[in-house]
């Protein structure tokens, strides 16, 4: 039986990290982290910094392995991520048979919210399935949704109305919208939107310091936000955004 946490860390912030996660953090005697090459290299830089402040005296093992990469041009979609979760599940398999050690317990640091839009729970289902024997402890962690509505002063939910939360792929077949979080949104969908009652309330980077916010009607705004995104795309070699859609009242 291996010992495995999974916890979450917050949209960047070292400081939200929890009282809760800081004690798993202490108790765990090796990390995996995934390298997703040199563009990305801030976040395993990120969690590094969380793992210097909260366990600085050191006494841990960091294990950093290259992730493998999902097929961004499959035309199915849903059959390209299954595909990548089951090259993360031998990949994870391994890891956890061979470097946790009897008495050891492993860790994944999570960005945010492990049960919200990370593949992580799902992935250990199929190492599951490979015949490794798991007892697994996830730690909540602050998501990027609860970051961007704090950052922007704004509440999730209005009275009596459904808060939705999807992927960009799915919001122009969503239908109406009134509160919807929109996240993974690699093509700005929400720049095809022409509803004039919408307003935005746009997020990226949120909790380093290069966290960008920008909030105003949809159409006085979106041409803003692509420009933004674009140029810190470029900038860093990724982006991680999140925003609120919400039909003014």
């Amino acid at each position: 039986m291996k010992d495995l946490l999974l916890i979450g860390i917050g949209a960047g912030d070292p400081r939200q990290v929890t009282y809760e996660a800081v004690d798993a953090l202490r108790s765990a005697c090796v990390f995996f982290v995934l390298d997703k090459g040199r563009d990305k290299d801030d976040l395993v830089q990120l969690r590094k910094a969380i793992l210097q402040r909260y366990r600085p005296e050191g006494g841990y093992r960091l294990v950093q392995v290259a992730d493998p990469v999902r097929d961004g041009q499959a035309d199915d979609y849903q059959g390209a991520v299954h595909d990548w979760h089951r090259q993360r599940a031998v990949l994870y398999a391994q890891l956890i048979e061979q470097e946790i050690g009897d008495g050891e317990t492993g860790a994944f640091l999570l960005w945010g919210e492990p049960t919200l839009y990370d593949s992580t729970l799902r992935i250990l289902d199929l190492v599951r399935e490979r015949g490794v024997a798991l007892r697994l402890q996830v730690v909540p962690g602050i998501s990027s949704v609860q970051a961007l509505a704090a950052r922007h002063q704004v509440p999730l939910n209005r009275i009596g109305e459904p808060l939705t939360v999807l992927p960009g792929r799915r919001l122009g077949g969503h239908g109406p919208i009134d509160n919807v979080v929109v996240m993974l949104d690699g093509q700005s969908a929400f720049a095809l939107l022409d509803d004039p009652a919408l307003m935005i309330y746009w997020g990226a980077y949120l909790g380093t310091e290069d966290e960008v916010l920008i909030a105003g009607p949809l159409q006085a705004v979106k041409a803003q936000i692509l420009q933004v995104r674009e140029r810190e795309r470029l900038r860093k070699g990724w982006i991680m955004d999140t925003y609120l859609l919400r039909r003014a009242l």
